[in-house]
């Protein structure tokens, strides 16, 4: 049972309530979880031993700060988490617009309402979540939206003057007082909006519309940005930049184990009616097509290759394995290589091109990318396995023809004419010999494409042929597998 919280100010005030600023409850908080033990900001990976011992020194100093960052590094996330280290209810005076204090009203409705009642005065509780503010800036945010502005029909319901601090509508900022205020992509504001903030980060007050009225707020103001809005579409003014406290440097996933668990806990991948099974190795390739996107000079790194592409990339995989599998009545969607080709526009969409990568191409850019990726992954699992037999075996006129939408009953007794293909993913544990049909399948199409990407086989449209050093009339050449036409082995 809940108990009872203080209905009054009178029995406020009883209970021994002190009140402290929004800046020491979170730094008391923070001791408090730290002590403890306590995971800081759940579901935020990578960051322990970078970004979250920043953030960590920032509020124990009651510093506002902001966090630096490409697109895609859970900048907003951490944001909003910052909120599990403000009490869980605080109180203020019923009816208020700024969350007054009931001990330090701040507002003139606040105090009128302390001194119309005084120990009656009527008090109600609001929880973390309700003190969280966000804004994300656009260049036609006005003074009025953050800070405030008159509203001339309070003036005329009330009877007031229009120079009464009660015909007031306040704007974002005031209403945050006593919690976080959070502004998105702050370069995006404009230069006479940042300007306004220059009080509230220094003096801790705001004025409203000129008015000879001052509102000390208490708030933590906290912003992000991308490295890239400074010079595409605006920038953070240099008196501004100078009142805020620390500036944090977000970053992508550094390991590739921390990226398929980011892309791991975050992709949809259960589907309802249909048992998906993603094979390891195919997490991993999904995820190295980022990690190679953010090397290649191609792309261009000031816009940052997100950690939003491999999630997509894999949501996408799933739902073309789900189709596939809902074709053939199979109980178990396993994905393929093939799917990843399928999910060229959730790669593309997530790159910007330099001027090298205009002239190639986004679409031949990511296949270039997977292709890479399957090679990589290969290595890591295969590293000196022996392929000559497979590769013998098209050279010698070896033929197979397997659809991209085939069962994957049907890829296997195709993959089984291969002499060596399934001894080979079975030795090295892509796929053990207890492994279904779907995983065996996917493991041969990852021995395939990694193939082509070695150049130890080619591939054109009709599928693979003969390896890039041989020329006509040099071997009788072989096919193999075209992830978008089919399978022609």
């Amino acid at each position: 049972m809940t108990e009872a919280r203080p209905g009054t100010l009178g029995e406020l005030k009883a209970g021994g309530y002190a009140g402290r600023s929004v800046k020491d409850e979170m730094r008391g908080n923070l001791v408090r979880k730290l002590k403890a033990g306590e995971e800081l900001f759940p579901g935020v990976q990578g960051y322990d031993d970078t970004v979250v011992p920043q953030i960590v020194n920032a509020v124990l100093a009651r510093h506002d700060f902001i966090l630096l960052g490409l697109r895609g590094q859970a900048k907003s996330r951490i944001l909003r988490q910052l909120a599990l280290l403000l009490d869980e209810h605080i109180p203020i005076l019923a009816g208020s617009e700024v969350n007054d204090d009931p001990l330090r009203p701040l507002s003139k409705y606040g105090r009128q309402l302390v001194e119309e009642h005084g120990e009656h005065t009527p008090i109600e509780w609001i929880d973390r979540d309700a003190r969280y503010v966000e804004k994300l800036a656009t260049p036609d945010v006005t003074i009025a939206d953050m800070i405030g502005d008159v509203d001339p029909i309070k003036a005329a319901r009330g009877g007031h003057i229009l120079a009464d601090e009660l015909t007031i509508h306040y704007g974002l900022l005031p209403r945050a007082n006593r919690g976080i205020f959070a502004i998105n992509e702050l370069p995006d504001l404009a230069g006479k909006i940042q300007v306004g903030l220059f009080n509230i980060l220094q003096e801790g007050d705001v004025q409203v519309k000129g008015y000879p009225i001052r509102l000390s707020l208490d708030v933590l103001m906290v912003f992000t940005a991308n490295p890239e809005d400074y010079t595409a579409r605006g920038k953070i003014i240099t008196p501004l930049k100078d009142r805020i406290g620390a500036e944090i440097r977000t970053h992508y996933p550094e390991e590739l184990e921390t990226g398929v668990d980011i892309t791991r806990q975050e992709a949809w991948v259960a589907r309802e009616g249909t048992c998906v099974e993603v094979p390891d190795f195919l997490e991993e390739t999904i995820e190295r097509i980022a990690f190679i996107a953010r090397d290649d000079k191609r792309i261009d790194q000031r816009s940052g290759v997100s950690q939003r592409m491999p999630i997509t990339v894999t949501e996408t995989v799933v739902s073309n394995a789900e189709r596939r599998a809902l074709q053939h009545g199979e109980s178990v969607a396993v994905p393929r290589v093939a799917d990843i080709y399928a999910a060229l526009p959730a790669i593309t969409g997530k790159m910007e091109l330099e001027y090298e990568g205009e002239l190639h191409g986004a679409d031949r850019i990511s296949r270039e990318i997977i292709q890479q990726s399957c090679s990589q992954t290969f290595d890591v699992h295969a590293a000196g396995a022996d392929v000559e037999d497979i590769i013998d075996y098209f050279e010698t006129g070896g033929a197979l023809q397997i659809g991209e939408d085939s069962s994957s009953s049907a890829c296997v007794k195709g993959f089984e004419t291969v002499p060596g293909l399934l001894p080979l993913v079975e030795n090295v544990g892509l796929a053990p010999a207890a492994a279904s049909d779907g995983h065996r399948a996917a493991a041969c199409e990852l021995v395939l494409e990694a193939l082509v990407a070695q150049r130890r086989i080619s591939r054109s449209s009709a599928g693979y042929t003969r390896a890039p050093h041989q020329h006509p009339g040099q071997g009788k050449g072989y096919q193999g597998f075209d992830p978008m036409g089919g399978l022609n082995i």
